[in-house]
């Protein structure tokens, strides 16, 4: 399946799918040395986000978030690639400077035919944006 959206970070990157349909406040949520969803409650909790295709409605939080991002990226700890339903400046801002493809908008609503554990590969070329579920 293909769901195409609007690309905002150009790259391409393969790996497993990891989907919350909570957002994601990488100041607070997302453990910077280990690269674990650390916030008590949220439905990722535990799990890793390292060189998965994270897909998830919108970053929350602190503009540290940003530089989280980084730090992951720089430790390999950062997501592969991320989808947003619709992106905030400190989403784009930390996949910018840390060269992770990023798309939002999705054509189709991925919380329908996206789940934890899928193979992905999502393309980011200019305007445009791509995920491919296999």
């Amino acid at each position: 399946m293909i769901i195409r959206g609007r690309g905002l970070v150009e790259g391409k990157a393969c790996g497993e799918i990891l989907v919350s349909e909570e957002p994601i406040s990488f100041y607070g949520s997302v453990d910077p040395v280990t690269g674990k969803i650390v916030e008590r409650g949220h439905p990722l909790y535990g799990e890793t986000i390292a060189k998965k295709i994270l897909v998830f409605p919108y970053g929350k939080g602190s503009t540290v978030g940003s530089y989280i991002i980084l730090r992951l990226a720089r430790r390999g700890l950062a997501p592969a690639g991320i989808v947003n339903i619709e992106s905030e400046q400190i989403i784009i801002i930390g996949c910018m400077i840390s060269s992770i493809p990023l798309m939002d908008r999705p054509e189709k609503d991925v919380f329908k035919y996206v789940e934890s554990g899928n193979k992905g590969q999502i393309i980011v070329r200019g305007k445009n944006g791509l995920l491919r579920i296999y």
